[in-house]
């Protein structure tokens, strides 16, 4: 339960129709086996103690008395087991009967919550034995327990803050303003379903979205149960749908054709926390609902669901794709959009052969195309100096050439030298100012070529740059509209390879050979014909970089929760050891560079982690990272 992880469960039962007895013993071994594998918030599904299709044996007093019977039997039960339960029960109050979720928890009941939304169409027809919920909550007794009956409940855990949990039964999602609107709204962080939603043609992946964007509009974890194997067949068939969501992602599903299954996977309730305090405009409301105690112990959930190496980048190949295509447009769309804006006669870009500049310059090309401009208006300019390698600079002008823009070759050799005369630089003194007198002096040509043509300079560096402040100030920091300023360092290289696969073969090649080129701002002499500073020798593997990036700045994540998910996610390729080293350098670099973000220039925003200083991120250059340092070091590499 640390780092807000809550383990989760949707179990689907075989029962019997009108069989409370046998019900609840199936019940009860599906809690002893979800406490078993760590479940701490189990559901079942609706009427999971008389089966959802007895009709109108709810009528009959023998049915009722035996749903009770079996009810005590597994609040009982529950009494050695450190979960909250939900169980479907039939509720017989002032001489009405209702549909309820019982919330269970150490051997009591601590709430009945009643379904507000009765079906009465095609195959339902609830109304005809159960009455909807009271719209208040009042205090019934029942089997001991003087518990709140109603659906103005919200169970709170007072040992895990974060974790709230409100319950609705199956219709009530369905509906326009389904229960668990207000029931996040005044707090819950995890709805949880119990339901009986029989299967037709079509339902299945309905079902499916209508859980994965409730949990997306609440930023809510949803749990939703389903009825299976054993419900009458009479007119309806049951499969047992679970499924378990979180702020939009599906966690996990499954289908119980026979019954006894369940679905398990952890829910982040810091995210959901987070998620919810980063959006103003998310509704906090106190409408009197119940707030009702209950506790857990403390201890650390194992998690089983996938934390992805490189959560920029979908896992699966057509939505990849599908997304690499999206995302090259809306960056064309936006340098287009400026360009005419502008009214600039060229784009001016400096293409080294590194991925970055090609990257810009392919969204170049796409921005000329919308614009039916000539191609040979987008002017790339090699600078060789101290650093460029034959390799790189062939490929530069083997792009070019391949897509049929412009190509200048301009050696800033001899302008670096005299600077360094005019500043006292040491030629040999390989320097931070070495380095970085490069860098501006490359950002001086582009746009003063920029000037002379009635152009602009399109930026080059990407979000990973920006994160680890891997740029020179005034130097490649600096442009006229920086298309891959959203794009973190993981993606552009997807993005390239995606180009390449869909590319001619004069150009694709170029390309391939662009991706197999180390990255490198080549301001460093080479050694042998060869790129001699590699940048991820220096600043650490970028996919981890993306990661530590990812988390900390999308959902505030602190440092010892990020190195726990990245050991998971890398727990192939780093040591404990390694990603703690680079996480600290991470958040060290993060802060201090914090000044080059302040004054960015213009960018598209193409994901939801950008740097501008106009909209999504704002932060004072001076911040102390002094909290989180101490944190980072302080992990414990395992």
């Amino acid at each position: 339960m640390n780092d807000g992880f809550i383990k989760v469960g949707a179990a689907s039962p075989v029962l019997r129709v009108s069989d409370p007895a046998f019900n609840c013993d199936r019940i009860i071994e599906m809690m002893r086996s979800g406490a078993e594998k760590g479940v701490k918030v189990l559901v079942f599904p609706e009427l999971s103690i008389t089966g959802y299709t007895a009709q109108d044996l709810f009528f009959q007093k023998s049915l009722r008395k035996s749903a009770t019977e079996g009810l005590e039997r597994i609040v009982k039960a529950s009494s050695a087991l450190d979960a909250l339960i939900f169980v479907g029960y039939p509720f017989e109050y002032k001489g009405k009967l209702y549909n309820t979720a019982a919330a269970i928890k150490g051997g009591h009941i601590l709430a009945l919550i009643a379904k507000k939304n009765l079906p009465a169409y095609g195959e339902f027809y609830e109304t005809r034995w159960f009455t909807p919920s009271p719209e208040e909550n009042v205090k019934v007794e029942i089997l001991g327990d003087v518990v709140p009956f109603g659906r103005k409940i919200i169970l709170s855990c007072n040992t895990m803050p974060t974790l709230s949990v409100g319950a609705e039964i199956c219709e009530d999602l369905w509906v326009p303003d389904p229960p668990c609107i207000h029931l996040a709204e005044n707090g819950a962080t995890i709805i949880v379903n119990l339901s009986a939603s029989d299967e037709v043609i079509g339902k299945a992946e309905y079902r499916k979205s209508l859980v994965q964007s409730t949990s997306a509009r609440l930023a809510a974890g949803y749990v939703y149960a389903d009825a299976s194997y054993g419900e009458s067949t009479t007119d309806m068939v049951f499969i047992g749908s679970n499924l378990i969501a979180e702020n939009g992602s599906l966690l996990a599903s499954g289908t119980s054709f026979l019954g006894g299954d369940m679905v398990i996977s952890e829910i982040d309730t810091e995210k959901l926390i987070s998620e919810r305090i980063r959006m103003n405009t998310y509704a906090s409301k106190d409408e009197g609902y119940e707030m009702v105690s209950f506790s857990l112990r403390l201890e650390k959930t194992t998690l089983s669901r996938i934390f992805p190496r490189h959560p920029f980048v979908p896992d699966n190949d057509k939505e990849r794709a599908e997304r690499c295509r999206l995302i090259l447009s809306l960056q064309a769309l936006g340098l287009a959009r400026r360009l005419e804006a502008s009214h600039a006669a060229k784009a001016v870009i400096g293409l080294s052969g590194g991925l970055d500049s090609t990257l810009a310059l392919l969204v170049a090309v796409n921005a000329f195309i919308i614009l039916k401009r000539d191609l040979k208006d987008i002017i790339a300019v090699t600078m060789p100096c101290f650093g460029t390698t034959e390799r790189t600079k062939s490929n530069a002008e083997r792009l070019a050439e391949s897509l049929g823009v412009s190509f200048r070759t301009v050696d800033i050799t001899k302008s670096v030298l005299q600077h360094f005369e005019d500043i006292g630089q040491d030629k040999d003194d390989l320097s931070v100012t070495y380095e970085n007198s490069q860098a501006r002096e490359r950002t001086q040509v582009l746009m003063d070529i920029a000037n002379k043509t009635g152009g602009i300079v399109i930026g080059t560096g990407d979000l990973s740059e920006l994160a680890l402040g891997w740029a020179t100030y005034n130097g490649d920091h600096m442009s006229m509209y920086g298309v891959n300023s959203s794009i973190p360092k993981t993606l552009v290289r997807y993005l390239v390879r995606y180009t390449a696969d869909t590319s001619k073969k004069e150009e694709a090649d170029v390309l391939y050979d662009i991706l197999d080129t180390p990255v490198s701002p080549e301001l460093l002499p080479a050694k042998d014909g060869k790129i001699s500073q590699v940048t991820e020798d220096i600043v650490g593997p970028y996919e981890l970089h993306d990661f530590f990036l990812y988390y900390m700045i999308r959902f505030g994540f602190a440092p010892g929760k990020i190195y726990r998910l990245a050991r998971i996610a890398f727990k192939d390729e780093y040591s404990g050891e390694t990603i703690r080293k680079w996480l600290v350098i991470f958040i060290r670099r993060f802060f201090a560079q914090q000044f080059k973000r302040s004054c960015l220039p213009d960018g598209p925003k193409v994901g939801t982690v950008t740097f501008s200083p106009r909209s999504d991120w704002r932060m004072p250059s001076d911040a102390s990272a002094a909290a989180w340092i101490e944190e980072a070091e302080s992990i414990v590499a395992e």
